[in-house]
């Protein structure tokens, strides 16, 4: 399928037509307006399509182009695995180019068009699904992510997750190809005719239904975010918090990272120049101590003084080693297959009466931290930089529990670190226990100067929105950044800066949850119910069950592919 390509360079476009909006919509160009019709021309050539398997062809390319695209920022990390990514797993966009030709390829009927707003929608759901599990790059790039910086939009989040975001953008793209199609049918000419004897099937009445119907469409997508922030008004606050977050720079030398953090925290001292910011908690980055400070006692002591002269518990984050083996080949859950031998991350919660918590990383970085499937994909390792052997997860997330506070009262906080702001499930587990505040610690130094930790830092946002809780992101060397519980961005430390930036927060009641939260992924499963029953539908008019309506009456007419000119049966 993907064979003999220039001998079909629309499919050479199809690939361009996934590339390009997942290079603009997304950080670092972040022209987040262009998702609500980015997807028309990739759209237009599915309907061009002769046959079925064409548009399957085509859809797969365009997933190619999609996925190398949203992850051309690991290439310094595992080099031409994301070629090969893109190539294998671009085909999990074939149910949404299937499901555009079948349903939007003109002569379009008042049914086909309806059902086409439900499947097409729901059939884009299939390949974020699909890449949702953490072992296939996690839910890197969902296409609602694009609209981080609207609240307005975000709201939608708050109703279904990051999935109804990307359904009310799909439902616009889908809604502007039925626009389209009803002006302009000349744009798709290998589209069979109707039959003399339905001439009201091309009526200039029917024309212009479908392009009402279309307008609808996009009316309610674009609609559908600003009504659900009308609708959604934000917790009320029961506390206020201040965050500080620590963004010591590019610094290589571990030891020399370690003294910039500490640096920077002192600063919050009676004697400091952030001494009037009183911080009820201070974060640092991921990987921000390199010891383990169980053992490092002296380092745990110094960090014990600095929080005690900040009146305020530090949170930070180390690589720790279990004893054993952990040199051979990992399992593809990301686990050694020895005795339980390697490294973790930690984030550990810091007082001035010592380690208050800890929280062990579940969720690690395909590739970077752990290899899937080490004992097939292993050779990556001697043409890249990706991991040489398989970090231990944690056991899955949990809340930890700040003491010291001016006022006395606990804070309950959600930590998590890196990658895993890519999950939504975890944030809510977090919400579930009562967190009042979400927090991230980072670490991306590998990916200095790329999109990569721009888009890292967006996701924040998303989880904002999605949980009604305030999120922030201590990052070693950016992106530093904190949002309010709609999404709203409050501060942003880039790559290139180093400091702190504080900020106070308003946070919810512990018992408060956002529909997104009480409902679940309702919003994906019924997408993903709506398309395996589009493609029942299919086999069985395939098989003709339900009958077969795609001839053409009074005879054979032979058809030819619209751009490659070669000859199609109808299918």
């Amino acid at each position: 399928m993907l064979a003999r390509p220039f001998r079909y360079p629309v499919r050479w476009l199809a690939f361009l037509a996934g590339g390009v909006p997942a290079v603009l919509v997304f950080p670092g160009p972040s022209l987040s307006y262009l998702a609500w019709f980015a997807l028309v021309p990739g759209m237009v050539l599915f309907t061009r399509a002769g046959t079925t398997r064409e548009a399957l062809a085509r859809g797969w390319w365009f997933g190619a182009g999609y996925l190398i695209a949203i992850l051309q920022w690991m290439a310094p990390e595992i080099g031409p695995g994301v070629v090969l990514i893109g190539a294998v797993f671009g085909c999990m966009w074939t149910p949404f180019s299937v499901a555009v030709r079948r349903l939007m390829r003109p002569p379009v009927s008042a049914p086909r068009a309806l059902a086409a707003l439900a499947v097409v929608p729901s059939a884009w759901l299939i390949p974020e699904w699909i890449r949702s599990y953490q072992g296939l790059g996690g839910p890197w790039g969902l296409y609602g992510a694009s609209q981080w910086q609207h609240p307005a939009v975000l709201a939608l989040a708050a109703v279904g997750g990051a999935w109804l975001v990307s359904v009310a953008l799909v439902l616009a793209n889908a809604g502007l190809l039925l626009i389209l199609g009803a002006l302009r049918p000349d744009l798709h000419p290998g589209a069979p005719r109707p039959a003399a004897a339905t001439p009201a099937a091309v009526t200039v009445a029917h024309r212009v239904g479908l392009a009402a119907l279309g307008a609808v469409a996009f009316a309610a997508a674009a609609g559908s975010g600003p009504l659900a922030f009308a609708l959604t008004p934000p917790f009320p606050a029961v506390r206020q918090a201040t965050i500080a977050l620590v963004q010591p720079g590019v610094v290589n030398d571990n030891g020399q990272r370690v003294d910039a953090s500490l640096a920077l925290t002192a600063e919050f001292s009676a004697n400091g120049a952030l001494a009037k910011d009183h911080p009820n908690l201070i974060v640092w980055g991921e990987s921000s101590v390199p010891d383990d400070l169980t053992l490092d006692h002296p380092l745990l002591r110094q960090i014990e003084k600095l929080s005690a002269q900040d009146h305020a518990e530090i949170m930070a984050n180390q690589d720790s080693t279990i004893p054993g083996p952990s040199s051979g080949p990992g399992r593809s859950d990301g686990s050694d297959t020895n005795t339980g031998g390697g490294q973790e991350k930690v984030a550990v919660l810091v007082s001035p009466a010592g380690i208050q918590g800890e929280y062990v990383k579940t969720r690690l970085v395909p590739f970077g931290e752990y290899i899937p499937f080490r004992q097939q994909l292993g050779w990556l390792t001697k043409i890249s930089k990706a991991a040489s052997s398989n970090m231990i997860p944690g056991t899955g997330a949990h809340t930890l529990t700040v003491t010291t506070t001016p006022n006395g009262k606990p804070l309950t906080i959600g930590v998590l670190i890196c990658f895993e702001s890519a999950f939504s499930d975890m944030s809510r587990v977090e919400t579930d226990q009562g967190a009042q505040l979400i927090v991230y610690q980072s670490s991306t130094p590998t990916f200095q100067g790329t999109w990569g930790p721009d888009q890292h830092a967006s996701l924040a946002a998303l989880r904002a929105a999605e949980t009604g809780r305030p999120v922030v992101q201590a990052a070693l060397t950016g992106d530093s950044v904190a949002y309010d519980a709609r999404g709203r961005e409050l501060a942003w430390l880039g790559q290139q800066g180093h400091g702190v930036i504080t900020v106070r927060l308003d946070l919810p009641a512990a018992a408060d949850r956002t529909f997104y939260d009480q409902a679940g992924d309702y919003v994906l499963l019924a997408g993903v119910a709506i398309t395996g029953l589009a493609a029942l539908v299919l086999l069985a008019r395939w098989r003709g069950f339900l009958g077969n309506n795609t001839g053409i009456g009074g005879g054979s007419t032979a058809e030819y592919d619209a751009d490659t000119g070669e000859p199609v049966r109808t299918q």
